[in-house]
Formats: C-alpha cells, structure tokens, sequence
C-alpha cells in the first residue's frame, strides 16, 4: 500500500468513525467542507452566486450538497453532478422504547432499510443520533448526540437453549433484537429513557421531547488482510460514497459548475423532503442557474452527467453462485458500472462509455456488475434523480462484501481510485457527450 493511499484511508476511516448517524456525517462533511473554503448558505435567504464561489447547504441536518460555480457558461459545460446518500441500514430506538424485562432494562427498537440482523448480536452497541428538547426558559431547541462508549449489546441465546440456531434459526425484529442496556433499577417500575438522555446529555432542567436515534456498532474502522487489502467498517454503503464525493469536489479547479448530493432516507425509498425524490436538489440546481441567467434549467441538464455512487456487491467467494458468472467485480479491481435492464439502475451505453473514458484519462481500472437474470438487484438515488431532473445517469460504485451488515468490507485501493475518476470528472474541460454519426 502506498502511502497515498494509506493516508487517504486513515482520513476515510476517521471520517466513518465519526458519522455514525446521518446527522452526524453531514456535520463531518460539513466541517471537511469548511475547512477547505466552502461556505454555508441558509434557503430561506437569498443567494449571491459568483464565479468561483464555493457553497454548501443542509437539509434536516442530514442531506447536503455542496457546489463549485464555474467560470464556464454553464450552456458550454453543463453541471457535473455526483450523488450518494448518508444513511446506512440500521436498528432505531421507538419512540417509547423502555422494557422492563427478566431483571433487565432494554430499549424497543424499529429496524431501518433492508438490514441483516444477524450480524447485530453480541456486539458493543452504542447510541447516537438528534435529540429536540426544551430547556430552562421553555425555548424548543435541538443538538445531535453521542454516547460513543458501548452501552448497549444484543445478546444471543446460548446454543443449548436453541439447538437449530445454526441450521434454521430466523430473527424476529419484533421480539428477538431489543438490546439490554442495563440491569432494571430496583423499585422501580418503568426507567424513563427520556431522563437518562436529558441526564447525560443536556442542561440542568432540560427536557427531551422527542429524538432520532439508532444503535451502531462502536469497532472502529480498521485495514484488515496479511497486507492490508481491506478496509472493515460500519456504514460504507454508503457513506464511503459521501466520503469519496466530498474528497473529489475538494479539489474541483472551478472552470465547470461542480455539485454533489447526499441523500438521506435512501435505504427505505428516497419519498421525503430531503430524500432524492424530494425537491432538494432541484431547487439548489434551479438557484444556480437562475444566478447565471443564460441559458435554461432544461438545456443545461440535457448538457450535464449525474454519476450516482453507490456501493456494488463484490463477488462473494463461498456464494459464487449468486453471481453471474461473466460479471463477478473482485476488491480492489477499480470501481464498478452497475447495469440493470428493469433501470435498478440508470445507466445508458452512453453515460457508462462516458465513465469509461474518464476511468481511462487517470488509468484506474473499471468493472461491471450484472444481477443473476433469476434474482433481483437493489436500487440508488441514480433512476430517482435521472427521472425527477431528465439529466443523464449513470449507477457507479466501489465493490463492497457484506452489504447491509453492520461491519462491511471493501478493497483498500478502490475509494482512491473512484476518487480520481470524479475530481477528472468535475474538472475535464468542455461538455460531456458523445457525438451522433
């Protein structure tokens, strides 16, 4: 490993650490943002966009995109638009969570986008998420927080009170997955989870009054392999993509106008505000064109690439089967075009033979994935985008093992590699297209 990439990995691994909720990877890439130049615009104020501006703004505290206006005339370059989402599959904390059961105090949890459920037990848990209170003179007020320290675990049933746990065993989200927190105060009836929060967290007198929060395993994010071929994580699908996008904008030069866009609730469809079929990126790409008054939002969009990046299912070795034997995309074998003929995926001949010319321009390898004909493929933000805005689409995204659990695995080259595609991608001059004979 180089020490380019091992640097890059030791910021990509601090970066996952730190953003274990979508609020909290939004703030991590907020304060990346800031310390590069960018600045924060507020929607409900009016915008003054110059050439060479840097901007970022929020949604919820948990969608964000940030942009470079270009010195170009957008009806010249178009908009060079990359996309992911910061949500990752996890276990939320209901809204009256509190069990009191056996002599323990557990919490109720929902389970959030399509999660693997096994991989949750009997690890140290802990809690993080935003939290609405109001504190001493009655003013409603809201902060994210984190525990950080494991304060809570999933314990499984001993295997000889479950001889079938290794042959047929399902887990029922309902009544097998609520993690013990601690033992149950004596004499006391119900714990207030409400009070513990505001305890640990808030000032004298505040109360919480409602929250958003999840479990997450608190392993740090660690290189793995006799030579260090991979990196181990929570939550790369997908805030590896986030993380990648956010590095590659960086260094946009600011001759073409530069966005991307990180999503949340992309895990359980994308219909919300700040999700991708929400109006949030229309209105921010409405902003700047109308800042520039040149050419129309129509034609600009026809004129611009969207490369959705999102994490693509690397050939598993003990389920080669489940792949399709042409297109089996192996760790650290650059970054992966996903096609799909239902359009799971929004790529075109077109925009991936634009995404191989740019992998070409910086020599970084370049694969495809394909479904099994006889099983089906999860989606991206890249068909909801390319509907909503009518700008070509392409689905992207680095090969990943165990996609949904809550520790995943990755090659230790690729997020470098995807890296310089897109900061080539946000800085070739001229308009992206392919000429019609």
């Amino acid at each position: 490993m180089t020490d380019k990439v091992q640097e890059y990995n030791l910021g990509l691994g601090a970066f996952l650490d730190a953003s274990p909720t979508p609020f909290h990877a939004v703030s991590s890439m907020s304060k990346l943002l800031e310390e590069t130049g960018f600045t924060g615009l507020d929607e409900s104020q009016p915008w003054a966009l110059t050439p060479g501006a840097k901007h970022y703004v929020t949604r919820n505290g948990s969608s964000i995109i940030a942009f470079v206006v270009g010195s170009e005339p957008l009806a010249k370059s178009g908009m060079r638009l990359a996309g992911a989402h910061t949500d990752s599959p996890c276990l939320m904390v209901k809204p009256q969570p509190e069990i009191n059961k056996a002599g323990y105090f557990q919490l109720g949890v929902e389970v959030y986008g399509g999660a693997l459920l096994n991989p949750w037990f009997d690890r140290d848990l802990s809690i993080a998420g935003r939290l609405v209170y109001r504190d001493v003179d009655q003013q409603l007020k809201q902060t994210i927080v984190d525990f950080k320290q494991p304060v809570a675990m999933i314990p499984s049933l001993a295997i000889h009170l479950d001889r079938e746990a290794n042959s047929g065993r399902t887990v029922n989200a309902q009544t097998d997955i609520p993690p013990v927190m601690m033992l149950a105060p004596a004499g006391i009836d119900k714990t207030d989870f409400r009070a513990l929060l505001a305890e640990k967290f808030l000032p004298v007198k505040s109360e919480v009054l409602d929250f958003e929060l999840c479990l997450y395993d608190t392993q740090p994010a660690a290189m793995v392999g006799l030579k260090q071929e991979f990196l181990a994580s929570a939550r790369l699908d997908n805030l590896l993509s986030c993380y990648v996008a956010t590095q590659a904008l960086l260094q946009a030069d600011g001759t073409n106008t530069s966005l991307i866009v990180c999503n949340d609730h992309e895990e359980v469809g994308s219909v919300s505000a700040i999700g991708a079929d929400g109006p949030f990126l229309e209105a921010v790409i409405e902003r700047i064109v109308q800042a520039e008054s040149r050419s129309s939002i129509n034609s600009v969009l026809d004129g611009s690439l969207m490369i959705s990046c999102d994490n693509a299912h690397a050939a598993h070795p003990n389920f080669a089967e489940k792949h399709d034997g042409a297109h089996m995309p192996v760790l650290n074998g650059g970054p992966v075009i996903k096609v799909n003929v239902k359009q799971r995926y929004a790529t075109t001949s077109l925009t991936s033979s634009l995404f191989r010319q740019l992998c070409a321009d910086v020599d970084v390898p370049v694969q495809t994935f394909v479904s099994r004909s006889d099983l089906g493929c999860g989606s991206t933000i890249g068909p909801i985008t390319s509907s909503r805005l009518g700008v070509p689409t392409l689905d992207v995204g680095i090969p990943q093992l165990a996609m949904h659990s809550c520790r995943e695995v990755t090659g230790s080259q690729d997020p470098v590699r995807l890296t310089q595609v897109l900061e080539a991608f946000f800085n070739k001059p001229g308009q992206l297209a392919i000429e019609v004979e």
